[in-house]
């Protein structure tokens, strides 16, 4: 999915800067930005003061919607680099298309990941015709410096592994929880899971210490670590931690997001990671004028122009807390 947002502005991210070393409850609320004609997101990274979850550097929380009168998601095409993108659905489709070629309908509860490495282009789109609601969220993962340059792919996994305990579900998207590994490729320490929990189950999730967490909450009434956590929202759980405290309310959808903090300092800006100004600057310039990006063939419509990219990046601050 693209970042829509026409005032772009370059966010440098990763490092130990922001890194909390310890068990924290942080509150994170979205930011609410347009996508396309019938879609509105709730951003939740990257947030203020919060710019990653591990290797995680982009949230998108969307739905549920109902779209049976809408035209759905719109994505024209457009590019990225140095990055994979995470689609995960609760309810509807999504159409992908790249300019690999690849052509794949993601479903709920299906993985699609696509590793841009030096260069790609795609578009996400609802079928005609599609389901009545659109309920998923939308993420990235930045690629480490020995990994950001590799051959572009796309992967669809309709079969994941799943860890269990009584009246939950944890789903494992990426990396690895509780021993259960993700098929999806993952290039640095990390785990994306989708938690589905009943109606009243108290339950402790396994941690790893040496990950960074945030829960995002996609539906019902839940508390995370003693916190309510309302549905659009994310709670940051720092470092440290060898369990995680959960109850629900209601039926639950949780996403745990974890992995070791990423160590480089990045810049992201619209749909690109890089690790400069300049490099940023080529890729949009690219874009605009070369092929590095290739062609999405068989979307109906032009693709997305880049926005203004301002003249300074900006610079690097925090310490670890």
């Amino acid at each position: 999915m693209s970042n829509l947002d026409r005032q772009a502005t370059p966010t440098v991210c990763g490092g130990r800067g922001f890194v909390v070393a310890e068990p924290v409850r942080e509150l994170l609320s979205p930011r609410h930005v347009r996508l396309g004609e019938s879609t509105e997101v709730r951003r939740l990274l990257p947030n203020l003061g919060r710019r990653m979850v591990g290797a995680w550097a982009f949230v998108d929380h969307y739905g549920p919607d109902d779209i049976a009168e809408e035209p759905g998601m719109q994505v024209p095409p457009h590019p990225h680099m140095g990055l994979q993108t995470v689609s995960w659905l609760h309810d509807g489709e999504v159409l992908h298309r790249d300019s690999l070629g690849s052509l794949r309908t993601v479903r709920p509860r299906e993985l699609g990941l696509m590793t841009s490495g030096r260069a790609i282009s795609h578009s996400e789109e609802s079928p005609r015709p599609h389901a009545r609601y659109l309920h998923g969220a939308q993420l990235w993962v930045a690629l480490p410096d020995a990994h950001r340059s590799v051959e572009p792919h796309f992967e669809h996994h309709a079969d994941l592994p799943t860890v269990t305990a009584p009246g939950l579900t944890a789903t494992v998207i990426l990396g690895e929880l509780d021993g259960a590994r993700s098929p999806g490729t993952a290039y640095t320490p990390i785990v994306g899971a989708d938690l589905s929990l009943t109606r009243d189950t108290e339950t402790r999730l396994p941690l790893d210490p040496d990950f960074e967490y945030a829960v995002l909450s996609m539906s019902g009434e839940a508390e995370v670590d003693g916190v309510p956590v309302l549905p659009g929202s994310m709670l940051y759980l720092g470092c440290g931690r060898t369990e995680l405290p959960l109850r629900a309310a209601s039926d639950v959808g949780l996403m745990l997001l974890g992995g070791e903090p990423f160590e480089e300092e990045i810049v992201m800006w619209w749909n690109f990671v890089g690790r400069s100004h300049e490099e940023i600057e080529a890729a949009r310039l690219d874009w605009m004028e070369g092929p590095r990006f290739g062609e999405v063939k068989g979307y109906d419509g032009a693709r997305l122009p880049a926005p203004a990219l301002p003249p300074v990046a900006l610079k690097p601050r925090g310490r670890v807390r």
